[in-house]
């Protein structure tokens, strides 16, 4: 499927590149992109108007599905993670209950629009540009549905900027970042491309989209994703401190004066221990309890959030990372959702 995808894509650009019909392939292209936003917003249109007949729900949440994994600078398995870590929040060797007693059975705890088509987009010749923008906007139109709120399933860590942008924009100011990563993800334009999945937190900072940027479980990192920290003011917090930093990040309160909090996930924060299908294996990571422990006592109004970075191309045969990935989504939504 993946070949015949990028054949797709090379062959839109020889004919743009012959100048074939541009007007008309653009007709084609936006009318691709609007079927897709079509399906989000009728989605998201139907789910949140459950959700309010069901009553008394301030906040509930809803996946969003962003299967991207070409701004991967070395595997691109993560395009195929939303409807692995899906089959796995529902699997039956566990129940539908987060550890605080949310019933994830209920709508008004948690909901699912479907996924942006990422690949037919590509395939009919879009560029990174458009597609961000498309992911920007399908975020927005499940926050119109109010009282929904978007946890997005990725995709590599790229899917961040459209989606903290977006985010941004509705609530109409900045909000405050918590990032668990072993990477910090702030390179200028890793390798060339600004829309790099090790570019997503320098994309969100130029655009004034977070004040404050907190990044936890950084345990590979460069001279420049430190210089870069610097100059946007990241407050990084590195594993090899982790034993002295951990009462404090056990223990944050973040969102005072901004429009609330976003929390952004990729699951190679985690130790290969706990999760070994992710692209870039990084030992001396967090634990799992010592993210639940940080997610779980965070006092703040989390009004967004996105697990990225699972690759099921590398997980285990019993899908151990899967298990990991939907863990982490279902107490996210208990955080979420109120």
């Amino acid at each position: 499927m993946w070949k015949t995808g990028r054949q797709g894509i090379n062959y839109l650009q020889q004919l743009n590149a012959a100048n074939f019909h541009t007007a008309l392939l653009e007709k084609g292209q936006n009318r691709v992109m609007e079927a897709s936003l079509t399906l989000i917003r009728e989605r998201a249109k139907l789910k949140g108007e459950l959700v309010r007949a069901l009553g008394g729900a301030k906040a509930s949440t809803s996946l969003l599905g962003v299967p991207l994994g070409h701004n991967s600078s070395f595997l691109q398995g993560p395009a195929f993670a939303p409807p692995r870590i899906r089959e796995a929040i529902w699997c039956g060797s566990t129940n539908s209950t987060t550890e605080e007693g949310k019933e994830l059975k209920d709508p008004r705890v948690l909901t699912d629009v479907g996924d942006v088509p990422v690949q037919e987009i590509r395939d009919c010749g879009v560029d990174d540009d458009r597609l961000m923008k498309i992911i920007s906007d399908s975020v927005k139109l499940v926050m119109e549905e109010d009282p929904l709120r978007p946890l997005v399933l990725g995709g590599d860590h790229s899917i961040s900027f459209p989606v903290v942008r977006a985010v941004s924009e509705k609530l109409g100011g900045p909000v405050d970042i918590l990032h668990l990563d072993a990477h910090p993800d702030i390179y200028h334009a890793f390798e060339g491309n600004k829309y790099s999945h090790a570019s997503s937190f320098a994309r969100i900072m130029e655009g004034g989209y977070a004040r404050r940027l907190l990044q936890v479980g950084i345990r590979s990192i460069t001279s420049e994703g430190r210089e870069q920290g610097k100059k946007f003011g990241v407050e990084q917090y590195e594993m090899r401190t982790f034993s002295r930093d951990r009462q404090f990040l056990e223990n944050l309160k973040l969102g005072e004066g901004v429009k609330g909090v976003y929390i952004s996930l990729d699951v190679d924060c985690l130790d290969p221990a706990f999760a070994p299908g992710v692209s870039h294996i990084e030992p001396g990571g967090l634990s799992f309890r010592d993210v639940l422990n940080i997610i779980q006592n965070l006092q703040a109004d989390v009004v967004a959030a996105d697990v990225v970075e699972f690759n099921p191309q590398r997980d285990t045969v019993d899908g151990m990372t899967a298990m990991v990935a939907a863990k982490l989504v279902r107490e996210l939504t208990a955080r979420i959702s109120k």
